[in-house]
């Protein structure tokens, strides 16, 4: 069995090509974007239509938006759907763009302890009312190696390996093998890119199209639950500093923009380091399908 994996920035293109690949090999598409994964987020993430849903789609909106969901719990509900899906699919379609998720499922993930449930809620009180700098201070001092190495400035990333810390009393650290894991299918992995004005045309205009479809009123609508980890994403994140009255709105949805550019090149130098993935320009179609056939 082959499981192809669509992959590449944010707006370059993957849906439309997605939902013509899945018809070609008769998939489902298994979806690979982390904000999708929750319910009620829709504009802000993008999430696909009830048309573009004509294809079954898995892992679109099945959690709550106070739900947690980890790129380890990923790993494992993909590999067990692709056990289920074997008999009746010689080849399944995953695509999306988060990048610790198409790692998970490609290369898999360490084996992390799951964490005391007691202790998650004590540190995620901690974070809303003290916030993060007393915590990455305090990763410093008992994990050292994962402090010096990690993205401290992602506060799910330190509390989550200061989560592992408290509960088995060993450093995070000590838990990452980054051994790659052997998997039971096969992988190929296609790319989809675009010249960087391109792409950021694209993407500030698809900023002012979700503006159109209602992404100021889905915000204000998740504004109650503003300190839930799935909201903390660009789009949600400065609106939610908009209705804060700190920034205008005009402001707001330019920072939107530029946070989403970021977010892309952040993407676009994640990918390049990986020498399995085939790249095409989304109109490269022929050549895309040739592979798929």
């Amino acid at each position: 069995m082959t499981l192809y994996v669509l992959l590449g920035p944010t707006a370059v293109g993957k849906t439309e090509l997605a939902l013509q690949i899945a018809d070609k090999l008769g998939s489902p598409i298994l979806n690979c974007d982390s904000r999708q994964i929750y319910r009620g987020m829709e504009i802000g993430t993008a999430a696909p239509t009830a048309e573009q849903q004509r294809v079954k789609h898995y892992f679109v909106g099945t959690h709550t938006i106070g739900s947690y969901y980890s790129a380890a719990q990923y790993e494992q509900d993909v590999l067990s759907l692709v056990e289920r899906l074997k008999s009746s699919h010689q080849s399944l379609l995953l695509t999306g763009g988060s990048m610790m998720y198409l790692d998970a499922v490609c290369n898999g993930i360490d084996d992390i302890p799951s964490v005391d449930a007691e202790v998650r809620e004590t540190l995620r009180e901690r974070l809303m009312n003290g916030g993060i700098d007393e915590m990455r201070n305090e990763l410093r001092l008992l994990d050292p190696e994962y402090y010096y190495s990690a993205d401290t400035r992602n506060p799910k990333r330190v509390v989550h390996a200061l989560e592992v810390c408290y509960t088995t009393g060993r450093p995070y650290s000590s838990f990452l093998t980054k051994e790659r894991k052997q998997r039971s299918f096969r992988i190929v992995k296609i790319g989809l890119k675009r010249e960087r004005q391109e792409l950021f045309e694209r993407i500030n205009s698809r900023v002012d199209a979700m503006m159109d479809a209602g992404l100021l009123d889905e915000a204000r609508r998740l504004y109650p639950f503003r300190h839930e980890n799935a909201l903390n994403t660009v789009g949600y994140k400065e609106l939610f500093r908009y209705l804060d009255g700190e920034w205008e709105l005009p402001f707001a949805v330019e920072k939107i923009k530029k946070n989403t550019r970021d977010y892309a090149k952040k993407q676009m130098t994640w990918f390049a380091h990986d020498n399995e993935i085939q790249w095409f320009h989304p109109d490269q179609k022929e050549e895309i399908f040739q592979i798929i056939s």
